[in-house]
């Protein structure tokens, strides 16, 4: 499907009235009769429960239907399904995940980076990108916030917010084992038990086990790589000693064992001896310098307490407490060649243990308050090897140990206010400190009479950050079905030090400043009298500053053996502008149309790079900015029959676009994706009595090639790796319900 048939595909479904996205889900009533109107959908973007019509916030939110039709197994399945939104596997990395919302995120995985996206689950922050490509198997629903996130949220972040819910044992009784089969030797196992032991006691398992072959070979050894081998499981303990008090203690554990992620080199490397560029379109066949063995590790877990109290009809406390750990061990072979130029070995160890305190108040009369307290502690420290022995013909390793602390201390409010009849005023403010420890020391090893040059270079310094971000929004409801907004919202990320000093000039100055934006937002909310259309449209512009940068270069190019720097600059001041549409509508009374669509101009207004100055050549290094496609759009379809026998048959299919897309920050041109469409097929039978459900689909029907990370580190090697998404892949399913 090309540009001109989706963007006509989408006219249509405008022209079928108002919409929502997948966050609208049709009405399936028990007796298996056909849907009259489409659901409510509660959200707590807020950090209340509150209809995702009512609140002023562009949010999506989608259930566990919404993504077992998504065919989202992982969070990047989300990926085509919010407007402006890019979430993908991490470059190079089998337990990361790069976000950018509204052309704002954080693609590298260092720990010396903040995530400029804030991911949780059951509201507790997750704060490193890796270990955030989730595996999806007790989920109640997933929300999306867009724009910055400085007011309410456990961790002050700049682009927005992903937030998953998982089931509550009183909520959710009953269970379900699921069994999954598919090409590529796709094997998968998922299982959710929870009942109540009595009115005081309920309890909850979910286990899942996810296996599935690598799609990417080594041409030579026949080695597969870009696999999945997932074992997780998650355990919840809910309290109910009285009414209005709940508490829950739920741990959860995730274990991976893969082999290396691999991409494509994109342009010629510059190695002992020289490499070409692949030429030609990828047939996802790639050679590694790195033996079988040499993978990629991960053990994820944490224990959350969490504590509800309705004091009195007016006051709600709210309590979370969570521990986690992080351990990762994965090689990564970032010049995606048999050659050693930027193969490295990264792991760490994080600890993190975070408190949050809230005090919500209602008075019944409409005024509304939230005030709390946010404390983190994160211990990162780890160990890193890099080989470059085919750089310069001789043995080169560079082994690096380095320890990142942080306490992140906040203090917030936010309160909406009916002052006149269907006006509400809402303003919130909150204060943040970062304070970061950093230590780092690094060692280079050469060989033969390179010897001389061996050295070692370390540092050990601290810093603290702080800042006030305020928030405002009016919203009017011009009627039942009609509420419009305006919105302001300050988002912040801290600064840092930078990870990759490997020389004694740059560990003398590594510290980088924090990012900050604002951005004003203007939405509508529609829903027509009789529920079965509903749509949102929002428009923003956002002021972006002191963006963090990472580059490469060549610090000395004159002499014998040149250094490599990779320093971080707070490069670039944007703006972005941006409209945003989702919807859904219910035709006649068995075929739902949804329809998101997000156009978007992120623009540099000046980007310092001391390279460009010195070589007038790399003046179009920075024409555009990452990760924010033009157009981003979705269309979907589907349609139910009802059988004989009272069960019934479900078809979809969906087609998403998204526009040219650049993949790093400098504009290499091998790291470009132009656009491309893709489109996803299911069927689904449901048993009369909802014991029973077969599933089927396929992903990528039209066996796409397309890019969706790069990796740049051009001054070493002319490195320019691009990763590319999954070729065309099938599965089934069955499941029963009890």
């Amino acid at each position: 499907m090309n540009k001109n048939y989706l963007s006509l595909a989408i006219g249509l479904s405008l022209v079928a009235g108002m919409a929502q996205a997948q966050d609208a889900q049709t009405a399936k009533p028990a007796d298996g009769s056909a849907a009259k109107t489409l659901d409510s959908v509660t959200v707590t973007a807020r950090r209340r429960a509150e209809s995702i019509q009512d609140v002023p916030v562009a949010v999506s939110a989608f259930s566990e239907d919404d993504m077992k039709d998504l065919q989202a197994t992982n969070i990047d399945g989300l990926q085509g399904s919010v407007p402006n939104m890019n979430i993908v596997q991490g470059r190079g990395s089998s337990n990361s995940v790069n976000v950018f919302i509204r052309g704002i995120g954080q693609p590298d995985a260092l720990q010396t980076f903040d995530p400029g996206v804030g991911m949780y689950v059951d509201d507790v922050y997750y704060s490193r990108i890796n270990g955030a490509l989730f595996s999806l198997f007790d989920v109640q629903q997933v929300e999306v916030l867009r724009g910055p996130q400085g007011t309410l949220y456990g961790k002050n972040s700049t682009g927005g917010a992903v937030k998953i819910t998982t089931k509550n044992p009183f909520d959710d009784e009953g269970g379900a084992v699921e069994l999954t089969a598919g090409n590529y030797g796709r094997a998968e196992g998922r299982f959710y038990a929870s009942g109540k032991l009595n009115d005081v006691v309920a309890m909850s398992v979910a286990a899942a086990k996810i296996t599935r072959d690598g799609y990417v070979t080594d041409p030579v050894t026949k080695q597969d790589y870009n696999d999945e081998d997932t074992s997780a499981i998650r355990a919840k303990l809910a309290l109910r000693p009285r009414d209005g008090l709940d508490i829950s203690v739920a741990f959860d554990y995730t274990r991976q064992d893969n082999a290396l992620t691999l991409g494509r080199p994109t342009a010629p490397l510059t190695s002992v001896p020289p490499l070409a560029a692949p030429t030609g379109e990828y047939d996802f066949e790639t050679r590694t310098s790195f033996s079988p063995d040499q993978g990629q590790e991960m053990t994820h877990k944490g224990v959350t307490a969490a504590i509800n109290w309705e004091i009195n009809e007016r006051w709600l406390l709210k309590a979370i407490n969570a521990h986690r750990t992080l351990q990762t061990e994965s090689f990564i072979d970032i010049d995606a060649s048999e050659r050693e130029l930027g193969d490295v070995l990264v792991a760490l160890d994080q600890q993190q243990s975070s408190q949050e305190v809230q005090l919500q108040y209602d008075s019944g009369a409409g005024l509304k308050a939230t005030f709390g307290l946010y404390y983190m502690n994160e211990q990162v420290p780890s160990y890193q090897e890099a080989y470059a022995d085919d750089f310069f013909g001789v043995s080169f390793l560079r082994t690096i140990s380095d320890d990142l602390e942080t306490d992140s201390k906040a203090a917030f409010a936010h309160a909406s206010w009916d002052f006149a009849p269907t006006w509400t005023l809402s303003a919130g403010v909150r204060w943040t400190q970062d304070h970061k420890d950093y230590f780092r020391t690094t060692s280079t090893f050469w060989g033969g009479f390179y010897s001389v040059l061996n050295e070692t270079v370390s540092l050990n310094t601290d810093k603290s950050w702080s800042a006030v971000t305020p928030s405002a929004s009016l919203q009017k409801a011009f009627s039942d079905n009609v509420m419009g907004y305006v919105s302001a919202n300050r988002g912040f990320k801290s600064g840092g030090f930078n990870g990759r000093a490997n020389s004694a000039f740059e560990a003398s100055n590594p510290e980088f400043a924090p990012e900050f934006v604002w951005t004003y937002e203007m939405g509508v909310k529609m829903q027509s009298a009789d529920k079965r259309l509903s749509g949102r449209l929002a428009a923003f512009h956002s002021s972006y500053e002191d963006f963090q940068a990472r580059v490469s270069e060549v610090t000395n190019p004159g002499a014998p053996v040149p250094s490599f720097g990779f320093p971080v600059l707070n490069a670039a001041e944007l703006t972005i502008d941006g409209i945003e549409f989702e919807g859904v509508a219910l035709l006649g009374e068995a075929t739902r149309l949804s329809t998101q669509l997000g156009w978007m101009d992120a623009r540099y207004d000046k980007f310092v790079d001391p390279r460009v100055d010195l070589n007038p050549a790399l003046a179009n290094l920075h024409d555009h900015v990452p990760f924010s496609p033009e157009f981003t759009a979705r269309v979907a379809l589907q349609h139910s029959f009802s059988l004989a026998n009272g069960s019934t048959f479900s078809v979809g299919a969906d087609a998403s676009y998204r526009s040219e897309t650049w993949l790093s920050v400098d504009n290499r041109p091998g790291l470009v994706q132009d656009a491309y469409t893709l489109v996803g097929l299911y069927g689904v039978w449901d048993s009369a009595d909802a014991k029973w459900q077969a599933r089927a689909g396929v992903r990528n029907l039209t066996d796409e090639v397309y890019k969706t990370d790069g990796q740049e580190f051009s001054s070493v090697g002319n490195i320019q790796t691009a990763y590319y998404g999954m070729p065309r892949n099938w599965y089934a399913s069955l499941r029963y319900n009890f």
